[in-house]
């Protein structure tokens, strides 16, 4: 939004002391040093004063301060769906405050439509004010790297064997248990030469997965956070990329999996089947079994990886952060024509 040329102001309200990189031209700081709610009062009152219109882009909380028009993005309904996939604070807090949220704010804009049909579902009187707005994967997954450049990456995280990757922070929702179950039930010829890479930093609930980790051994490497820069490395390098994910609101790993040309295993929800289409091999993401046969079929030398590499990039193709940007300044040009 800030390369728009000048359509659009930005006023950015963050936490003191929280780093903020590639600030555009026309892009106004604010920071706040009170501790939430507090925050989101400062927030709305410096707003009401400064903004036409306000995008709540990481709570429903400071809507609820406002007296200028809002939108509120939802990213996905796992507080609800997932109860017990959700971190505890996180489920409490969209419980209590997404309902008073949805009737405060002029527009609601989903990052898929998958999520915008389950917020709909679970909230009817949401239908006349959600839109989507779709996510993009970044510029560093669309770029192919030198086979050195590659070289160096896996050097550097001691990456020695052909190996399978899953991107996602250590925690329940993100099904890498079954994962780790269904990679070791391969076939000893697809197996024992390859290793399975995650790669994420730790979130919570993360000791059953510490422990699936540790019970096979050198066969699992856990890398921990990995910026883009070398995640695209990864996405190029890895036999298949795999993401098992109990429940997503987009699913932009398996969005730069496929940009990257990788040959992508996914959990058969809507809304990685709407990012992916038929450029992936999708599993029921309770089954360890089908995670296991997806995988099979992914890393088979003679099945379809040539064709899915293929079509992986070019369905991603057509996912835009410009178009991404257009549709979101459009749905806050939409919240100044309601009344508030």
């Amino acid at each position: 939004m800030a390369a728009m040329d000048g359509e659009v102001r930005l006023v950015l309200y963050s936490r003191a002391g929280t780093p903020t990189r590639g600030l555009g031209a026309g892009c106004t700081r604010v920071s706040l040093r009170p501790p939430p709610p507090l925050w989101h009062a400062g927030v709305a009152r410096d707003a009401n004063r400064r903004c036409d219109v306000f995008l709540s882009a990481n709570s429903y909380i400071t809507p609820l301060f406002l007296r200028i028009p809002s939108a509120i993005m939802v990213y996905d309904l796992v507080a609800f769906a997932e109860f017990g996939a959700a971190h505890r604070r996180a489920r409490l807090n969209e419980r209590l405050t997404l309902a008073p949220a949805l009737r405060r704010a002029a527009r609601v804009i989903c990052i898929s439509e998958a999520t915008r049909a389950e917020l709909v579902a679970r909230f009817p009187a949401a239908q006349p004010k959600a839109g989507t707005v779709r996510l993009a994967a970044g510029e560093p997954f669309g770029e192919e790297l030198s086979p050195a450049a590659l070289e160096t990456v896996r050097a550097r995280h001691g990456l020695e064997r052909p190996f399978v990757l899953a991107l996602g922070t250590l925690e329940p929702r993100k099904n890498l248990p079954r994962l780790i179950e269904a990679f070791a039930a391969l076939p000893p010829g697809l197996r024992d030469t390859r290793q399975l890479v995650l790669a994420g930093g730790e979130g919570w609930g993360a000791g059953p997965i510490r422990r699936a980790i540790d019970r096979h051994g050198p066969t699992v490497r856990a890398l921990g956070w990995v910026p883009d820069e070398e995640l695209a490395a990864l996405y190029q390098s890895c036999d298949a990329f795999c993401y098992p994910s109990l429940h997503e609101g987009f699913g932009l790993p398996v969005l730069e999996a496929m940009r990257s040309g990788a040959v992508v295993v996914a959990a058969g929800v809507p809304s990685l089947r709407e990012v992916a289409g038929d450029a992936a091999i999708y599993a029921d993401p309770r089954d360890t079994g089908a995670i296991r046969t997806a995988l099979e079929a992914a890393l088979d030398p003679n099945g379809r990886r040539a064709e899915l590499s293929a079509r992986a990039r070019e369905r991603a193709a057509a996912f835009s952060w410009d178009e991404a940007a257009r549709g979101l300044l459009r749905e806050l040009e939409r919240c100044l024509d309601r009344p508030h």
